[in-house]
């Protein structure tokens, strides 16, 4: 629970952006992706006779994350519906907190993707709230790249949690002080992205300070519960994370490159372990 609390202040300074930014419509949307994912762990847990968990507020955790991934514009239902997907199928049925064996916010978005495709359309810009393309929508149609100092700062349209590279970047390293997240992954996945952008002939900012690299490699890979405990381990998985979301961002065909890539290594994560134990 301490870790929880840990996390959620650490988000904190997102939270509040995406509010400021997306106003109401964020409100609404974080509101009721936490209050989902509450209400849908408590429900299953009383139906399969479970002590009920929900104060250790990973359930909060898990709702707050998977809002970060949404779109303004994101339809109600489809958010309730992901949220109670990413709880009953991400987490209670591999039995609960700390056994579940994928990202419950990132397996709620790729479901999200898939059963809704035109949920997360359109894109809207902060404050006025007029629909445009997101700096990797238009880096897939044209190759143009946008200013490295307005994907750093929170200048940019995009998913509610993702537009801020600084403020990420403080949250992370806090979790990281408190040893609630695990260093080698996030330096692991932002090296991998640094290394592959500069093959390709690419600004590495660009690509770290835009879509949900940062987010991603300081929140959603770092998860204790689906990541490896044993520092080789952790680096390999977090290569493995960068190489993914690299290819698909360049040569895949959705805008979900660091959800798959966290998704796929957390399969890995026991072998991983496994093979750098002693």
């Amino acid at each position: 629970m301490k870790m929880m609390k840990g996390v959620l202040l650490a988000l904190t300074p997102l939270t509040l952006y995406a509010l400021y930014s997306y106003r109401l419509s964020a409100f609404i949307l974080i509101l009721t992706s936490i209050v989902t994912a509450v209400a849908v762990e408590a429900i299953y847990q009383k139906l399969t006779d479970q002590p009920l968990q929900i104060k250790n507020l990973s359930a909060v955790v898990t709702g707050l994350l998977f809002s970060f991934t949404l779109s303004p514009t994101t339809p109600l239902y489809a958010v309730i519906i992901s949220v109670a997907f990413a709880i009953v199928v991400g987490k209670q049925l591999f039995g609960g907190f700390g056994k579940n064996l994928f990202n419950p916010a990132l397996l709620g978005r790729l479901f999200l993707i898939f059963a809704f495709p035109a949920a997360l359309s359109p894109w809207q810009t902060r404050v006025d709230m007029v629909s445009t393309a997101t700096p990797l929508t238009v880096f897939w149609d044209t190759g143009e790249t946008i200013s490295i100092s307005e994907g750093f700062l929170g200048q940019l349209a995009g998913s509610m949690g993702e537009m801020s590279a600084l403020l990420i970047l403080i949250g992370g390293l806090y979790i990281i002080y408190k040893k609630y997240a695990r260093w080698r992954i996030p330096v692991s996945i932002l090296a991998t992205v640094t290394i592959f952008s500069l093959i390709m002939g690419h600004n590495p900012l660009f690509h770290m300070f835009t879509g949900s690299v940062m987010i991603g490699a300081f929140f959603y890979a770092v998860d204790p519960m689906t990541s490896p405990r044993l520092p080789g381990a952790q680096i390999v998985f977090g290569v493995g994370i960068g190489l993914i979301l690299m290819v698909m961002r360049f040569w895949g065909w959705l805008a979900a490159g660091m959800a798959f890539g966290v998704l796929i290594m957390n399969m890995f994560v026991p072998l991983l372990d496994n093979k750098f134990k002693g």
